[in-house]
């Protein structure tokens, strides 16, 4: 099974999607090209706010210190 990856998460929808799929391996702040780089086939994408067809913003958030301390 590929990686799970949330996107777009901004509260408390994010611990019914954890309910729902576990806890995910990726967790994208924003939809943007640089999420859409890293979903490769097999992946599964939980979208909390925008539709999947919908176009990736054309910048890249640096979100890699999501979760991290410091």
């Amino acid at each position: 099974m590929g990686a799970l990856h949330f996107i777009g998460f901004r509260g408390d929808e994010y611990g019914r999607a954890v309910l729902l799929f576990g806890k995910p391996d990726f967790i994208h702040r924003h939809w943007d090209v640089r999420a859409q780089k890293e979903i490769v086939e097999g992946d599964v994408a939980v979208f909390a706010q925008h539709d999947p067809d919908s176009e990736p913003y054309p910048i890249a958030f640096n979100d890699s210190h999501v979760g991290l301390p410091g």
